[in-house]
Parts: structure tokens; C-alpha cells; sequence
């Protein structure tokens, strides 16, 4: 399949769906709907809400209510890097190249931002109009799937071992428990939370959660690698900030190269989680595929 227009496509209706959903920059608070739509519109590959998508076509259902859960996972990753970019986490002054939203509006309207989008999330997969036909027993594992893959089980936890980890000599455990979390749990609850609003099967939601497991590894060794080989013009941002952060990273251990196979071996056994499924589930073999290869 063509995986650069399938995400081409898809992430054109997520972004349609995006802007309908997120309040006009005109409607008061003006500054604060500026401020979050400055960030959850400045493009993105919206890999996560992609991945629910094609979790619930795998099991050949487009159920009611998708784009929005699958958006609500957008808002809790463009919070997260809003928080992550201010100067008392990582301090970075780019972002999809262009300044980050601190930068532009001020840190306490960025945080602000952040906590709308982050409610947001949550009220976008709660709406009676948005969620009409789903199951409500699926409808809650869903709210619970999000909250627990961004909250301090989550997302948020891992935020809270990378911050604790940066100029320490951790090993490798410690960093594979940092990124299983930081980047791995939000990655996860994509692919389940499709799944589950598809009508997943225990089993199939178990090869799935492998899968999603597989690849959120696959993607943070990719980011890391990116980090150390990219470009300014390429990420979006400055390159090389892990190192100067102090952060060890995959490349610290394994090197580039082996970092590199590291990655290519998570993407093979990924999709080998999928063998029980047929060609519908060819867009997440090739999204595994997509994560190693992408320059950004």
C-alpha cells in the first residue's frame, strides 16, 4: 500500500475534525483559544490519532464516535508538548518549526493551554452529539484507556523519570522504563483505544496492545536516533538538545548503527503481532514500517 497517502489522507480529516473541534481563536478567552490553536494547528504527522483509525479499519469497523476519540489523543499529545517545550522542563525555543507556544504568548498562557487541551481531550470523547451509537460500556473503557495511558501511570510518569534521569549515569532498564511510559503508554492507548471502540475481541486486543507496545518503543528509538542525526530543517527544532540536556538516550548505549537495528527489530516483531489479522490491518504494518524510516 501507499502508506504516504493513507497518512496523507487520514491526517487531513484529522485536522478538519481539529479545527471544527477546538473553540474559534475569536471566541473568549481570545488569548487562550489563540495560544492552544497556535499549537494544535501547526501540523504534525498526527501519527497517534492515525493509529486508532487504522486499529478499529484492522478489525473492519469505522464505529461511531471515532475521529473523536481519536482526536482526544492529539489534544493530550499537543498539551504535552506545549508543557514540554517551557523552561522549566526542556527549554526548547522551536517547535514543527516555529517558536514554541511560550515564546509566543507568554509561559502562564502556555501551561493554560495546555490544561484546556488537556480537559478537552476528555470532554471531546464525552459528548452526547460526537459519541452518538457508541456502546457506553465501550465508551467508558475508552475515557478510562486515556486516562490512564497520559496520566501518572502514563505519560505523565514517564515525564517524571526523564526529568529525574537528566545528568544522572542511569542504565539501560532505567531508560527503557522511562520511554516505556513517556512516549510508549499514549502510543498504547491509541491503538487499543481503536480497538476497542471497533469491538475488539480479547485476544485481538491483546496482539494489538503488543503491537502498539512494539512500535511506541520503535518510535522513541527513532526520535532519539533523529535527535542525534537530524536538522534543524528536518526536526522542526534544535537537534542534538538530549546530549545537552544530559539525557542518555539509545544512541548512548547502542550507538547510531545499533540503535538503528534496535528499532528495525521492534517494527519486525510488531508486525508479527498482527499475523492473525488480514489486509485490513496492512495500514499499522505499514505505519510500523513508517516510524523507522520518517526524517522527522
Amino acid at each position: 500500500m501507499d502508506i504516504a497517502e493513507y497518512l496523507e489522507r487520514k491526517r487531513i480529516e484529522v485536522d478538519r475534525f481539529l479545527d471544527l473541534a477546538a473553540p474559534p481563536a475569536a471566541l473568549p478567552p481570545t488569548t487562550l483559544h489563540g495560544s492552544l490553536r497556535y499549537s494544535l494547528m501547526a501540523g504534525g504527522k498526527r501519527v497517534r490519532p492515525i493509529l486508532t483509525i487504522a486499529a478499529a479499519e484492522a478489525l473492519g469497523h469505522t464505529p461511531p464516535g471515532l475521529m473523536a476519540v481519536a482526536c482526544s489523543l492529539e489534544l493530550i499529545h499537543t498539551y504535552s508538548l506545549i508543557h514540554d517545550d517551557l523552561p522549566s522542563m526542556d527549554n526548547d525555543d522551536f517547535r514543527r518549526g516555529k517558536p514554541t507556544n511560550h515564546k509566543v504568548y507568554g509561559e502562564a498562557m502556555a501551561i493554560l493551554a495546555g490544561d484546556a487541551l488537556l480537559t478537552m481531550a476528555f470532554d471531546l470523547i464525552s459528548r452526547p452529539d460526537l459519541m452518538k451509537g457508541c456502546d457506553p460500556v465501550r465508551q467508558v473503557r475508552i475515557i478510562q484507556e486515556l486516562a490512564f495511558g497520559s496520566g501518572n501511570m502514563g505519560m505523565v510518569g514517564g515525564q517524571v523519570f526523564d526529568i529525574q534521569a537528566e545528568n544522572q549515569d542511569i542504565d539501560l532498564p532505567t531508560l527503557q522504563n522511562i520511554h516505556k511510559h513517556k512516549t510508549g503508554m499514549l502510543i498504547r492507548a491509541a491503538v487499543r483505544m481503536g480497538a476497542i471502540a471497533a469491538g475488539a475481541s480479547d485476544r485481538q486486543l491483546d496482539d494489538m496492545t503488543g503491537y502498539a507496545e512494539d512500535i511506541g518503543l520503535a518510535f522513541q528509538i527513532a526520535d532519539d536516533v533523529l535527535n542525534v542525526t537530524g536538522t534543524r530543517e528536518e526536526l522542526g527544532k534544535n537537534p542534538n538538545t538530549d546530549a545537552e540536556r544530559g539525557k542518555k538516550t539509545y544512541p548512548t548505549f547502542y550507538g547510531v548503527d545499533g540503535a538503528k537495528q534496535l528499532a528495525d527489530d521492534c517494527v519486525t516483531r510488531a508486525i508479527s503481532r498482527l499475523a492473525s489479522f488480514g489486509s485490513s490491518a496492512d495500514p499499522l504494518r505499514a505505519i510500523a514500517r513508517y516510524i523507522t524510516a520518517r526524517k522527522n
